[in-house]
């Protein structure tokens, strides 16, 4: 009760609030910050969050609880609203915000001073005595440089301190490997330590075009000179080099500079994948997992400006992989910040178009790494998910199958894929019961009607037929899938349903949603699925019917004996297995089955031999 009383009087506060742009300002009992957003018109955007909690999700829900008290600041525009946003969130850091942390993006390389200084990664200035170069995007581009230029310049790797340690031991393996130039052991001098240094610096400073160049005259120069062991050296380093950037150029861009991002939810979380592309080579990946309390076009506009709102280099051209909110205020911020203009692009063909898609995949693997499935079955699911314009990844897949023979012993199988991996413990068979003969549309119909008045039943559970499927596959075209859509609606549910079409080989050709076919490339990942799971369905409903098919056979052997109906068959079966073994029994062993009398006994026996003597006298 406490807590409504100060919701409505905080809405009371919101609606006195002028319909302008600014920022408001969360805050707890203890004055803290725990939230900051902007708005067009305030009065609108903050009376929302105390009205009725309902429409917001868990994470709105939550701060909204902890919210004693708001302040705003009124600004002339949206974007200084924006802009004025953005500063206070860094300043801030509210608990209740998205935000990417800087020290996923900001790193330095440290050079520590002479004589016998290093090179090493940092993520923050905290030397007084040592030289900085950057900040640049990515630690893992930093990383790799470094990486790089100690592999190039036989750098130490070691925690040893010079001059210090110099002579106090032999030099290490990677001495021998060619991997360090070893000044533990004296094997190089301070001067050309020094020199080795700088030029490991200006490799990291040029990259590897620059150094290749300038290694390339010193060569040149060291030989006229006869200088022949400085210039191995030299060429083992160019060789070096040259080895590196093959190694970098696994993927590339024609565009030299800019960014890549695509956003993949899942569940409740949503992952935004970025690549980093500088002088046309991939520099840096990053990946950040968030909960969802947006549409996607909110959570992208969100997540890039706090992206671009920490000390990160603005790229000139930038692709997304859909629609952004406000993203002509978003382009605004992005070009005052770069100080150019910077292009905002969702591309739709060629190389752009490949890069977005590869950047999708990382996202979706790492959501699948979070939520605890293999890279390959939630690349899978994300490209079954696109293909079929799913509203969210199809984690739980239900397929259905009739089997019968001309109409009779009519049956259903369904099969369940959990994480694209059969589930079998969620397998359920159905045996057709409201009408018999051939009817495959009316089968469907009802076996999805009763699976649904389950699902009404145990939804609570959350579990077997109390959870709904994120997508339904049935085993057939356009005439099974518009045969069941009107059983669905008339639950008031919404669940995606699509058939899956054979060729005339009974292989999976096609997925069709009652009306137009999405065809299956062989190559495609998603093509095994779906066959995997229209094969294993078929199996399961065979299956079931030629055993249902089997017992109806040996019961209607047994009820054909005047005095043997459903019930003593059942009891005959259960006992004996088989027709055969009944047959070789005699009357005293049938009659000591519990419900068969002496006389049904001598009925089955006199049966079985009249049918004998039928058999040979054909």
């Amino acid at each position: 009760m406490e807590a409504e009383e100060k919701r409505r009087e905080l809405r009371e506060k919101a609606m006195r609030l002028p319909l302008h742009p600014g920022v408001y300002i969360m805050k707890n009992k203890s004055g803290k910050i725990i939230y900051i957003g902007k708005a067009k018109a305030l009065k609108n955007r903050v009376s929302q969050y105390f009205g009725s909690q309902n429409n917001h999700p868990p994470k709105v829900r939550k701060m909204v609880e902890n919210v004693d008290h708001f302040d705003y600041i009124l600004t002339d525009s949206e974007f200084e609203a924006l802009v004025l946003e953005c500063s206070l969130i860094k300043q801030n850091k509210p608990k209740y915000n998205i935000l990417l942390k800087d020290d996923k993006g900001y790193s330095y390389v440290k050079i520590t001073p002479n004589p016998w200084g290093n090179i090493s990664a940092a993520f923050r200035k905290d030397d007084e005595k040592a030289t900085y170069l950057g900040p640049y995007t990515g630690n893992f581009s930093v990383t790799t440089a470094v990486d790089q230029a100690k592999e190039i310049f036989h750098l130490p790797t070691c925690n040893k301190v010079f001059p210090r340690d110099i002579g106090k031991d032999r030099p290490c393996l990677n001495y021998f490997l060619k991997r360090c130039c070893a000044p533990c052991a004296g094997k190089i001098s301070q001067e050309e330590y020094e020199q080795t240094l700088a030029a490991a610096v200006e490799f990291i400073k040029g990259g590897s075009k620059t150094a290749l160049r300038e290694m390339e005259q010193e060569m040149q120069q060291a030989a006229e000179a006869l200088d022949f062991e400085r210039a191995a050296k030299l060429r083992d380093r160019i060789r070096a080099v040259q080895r590196i950037a093959n190694r970098q150029k696994v993927v590339t861009s024609q565009s030299r500079q800019q960014d890549v991002f695509a956003l993949s939810v899942q569940n409740d979380k949503a992952c935004l994948a970025v690549l980093c592309f500088r002088n046309g080579l991939l520099c840096a990946t990053e990946h950040f997992i968030v909960d969802i309390d947006d549409t996607p076009e909110q959570m992208r506009h969100t997540l890039l400006l706090s992206f671009y709102s920490m000390e990160r280099e603005v790229p000139p051209r930038i692709l997304v992989d859909g629609e952004i909110e406000n993203e002509a205020l978003l382009l605004r911020f992005l070009e005052e910040k770069r100080g150019k203009k910077t292009e905002l692009l969702i591309p739709q063909k060629g190389e752009g178009l490949h890069l977005v898609q590869m950047c999708h995949n990382n996202a979706s693997v790492k959501l699948g790494d979070y939520f605890g499935r293999k890279g390959n079955q939630t690349t899978v699911l994300d490209e079954l998910q696109q293909m079929l314009s799913l509203p969210k990844l199809p984690e739980y897949i239900e397929s259905y199958d009739i089997s019968h023979t001309a109409g009779a012993d009519n049956v259903a199988g369904m099969v369940v894929f959990k994480n694209a991996r059969p589930l079998k413990s969620a397998y359920r068979k159905f045996a057709i019961k409201g009408f018999s003969g051939q009817d495959d549309y009316g089968s469907m119909r009802e076996v999805l009607s009763r699976r649904f008045n389950r699902y009404m039943e145990e939804q609570e559970t959350g579990e077997g037929f109390g959870r709904l499927p994120d997508l339904i596959l049935l085993d057939g075209g356009r005439g099974q899938v518009n045969a069941v859509l009107p059983v669905i609606e008339a639950f008031g549910l919404d669940v995606p349903v699509f058939g899956m079409v054979k060729d005339n080989k009974h292989r999976t050709r096609a997925i069709t949603s009652g009306g137009e076919e999405i065809e299956i490339k062989d190559g495609r990942r998603v093509f095994t699925l779906v066959s995997t799971i229209q094969e294993e369905v078929h199996r399961f409903s065979i299956g079931y019917h030629k055993q249902k098919h089997t017992k109806h056979t040996v019961s209607t052997t047994l009820t054909d004996i005047p005095g043997i109906g459903e019930k003593k068959a059942k009891l005959l079966l259960k006992t004996f297995k088989t027709i055969t073994k009944i047959k070789e029994a005699d009357a005293d062993t049938l009659a000591a089955v519990p419900g068969i009398s002496r006389r049904d006994a001598q009925q089955i026996n006199a049966h079985f031999q009249q049918k004998n003597a039928q058999e040979e006298a054909t």
